[in-house]
């Protein structure tokens, strides 16, 4: 489904060499690492938001390294939602399908059909001010859904959530991966969030290469995993359009 192949990345005195990650469709494929491995700039190559110096990235077999965040049908939620502040909550989740020349009664059929999957029907009149982490989660995870992507790709969408909330939300990823039956690549510093969504786990490992590991071990990695603090790009929206 997506293969990155030999892909060289450079941004400043940062970089990754030699990186060779794979993931079959349908997965709940979960990296993990620590802060400033490279967690989000793996997304962020994924999504066309990041240009890599070599190498290549595929989706479905075909080469995307040179198309543009809109042209990969990837749906992604950044850590921090990257909302639109001054645009009602309804036509957020529609915007995808608006650019793609969807009609009218296509869009809200599916502005329906997303905010009654993520619980968030009485908001969608409203903005995002005021709003809680959690409704947030829930409108940035349902814009990414609006065009139906191949994958989604989420960017440590648990943290900074209360415990009730981070549960209620964990039940939502599950559900949105089996009922929208799209492959998901949710990165994380958490292993318990590992454990309780992941099909397939990968790690960055201390020679920065991506490395398989199986459920037992991920159970077994230290509790103190450190956030990856990396810096959002600011193109990001660009890849739900």
């Amino acid at each position: 489904m997506i293969e990155l192949s030999n892909v060289h990345i450079r941004q400043g005195d940062f970089e990754l060499s030699g990186l060779n990650f794979s993931i079959d469709a349908g997965e709940y494929a979960v990296l993990m690492g620590p802060t400033g491995c490279g967690k989000t700039t793996i997304l962020e190559v994924i999504c066309g938001l990041t240009r890599i110096k070599s190498g290549t990235v595929e989706l479905d077999g075909v080469d995307v390294t040179g198309f543009p965040p809109a042209r990969r049908g990837i749906g992604y939620v950044p850590q921090d939602r990257a909302l639109f502040p001054t645009m009602r909550i309804d036509k957020q989740i529609e915007f995808g399908l608006l650019v793609r020349g969807a009609s009218g009664k296509a869009r809200q059929r599916r502005v329906d059909e997303l905010a009654e999957l993520t619980g968030i029907t009485s908001l969608l009149n409203r903005y995002p001010q005021g709003l809680s982490g959690g409704e947030c989660q829930r409108i940035a995870l349902a814009r990414a859904l609006s065009f139906r992507p191949r994958l989604m790709c989420l960017d440590e969408p648990l943290s900074a959530l209360d415990d009730t909330t981070r549960i209620r939300i964990a039940e939502l990823l599950q559900t949105i991966h089996q009922q929208e039956q799209v492959t998901v690549l949710h990165i994380t510093h958490n292993a318990d969030d590992a454990v309780r969504l992941g099909t397939t786990h990968f790690r960055f490992m201390p020679n920065k290469q991506i490395q398989h590991v199986d459920k037992d071990s991920v159970e077994k990695l230290n509790e103190r995993i450190t956030e990856d603090t990396r810096p959002v790009v600011d193109r990001r929206r660009e890849v739900n359009l």
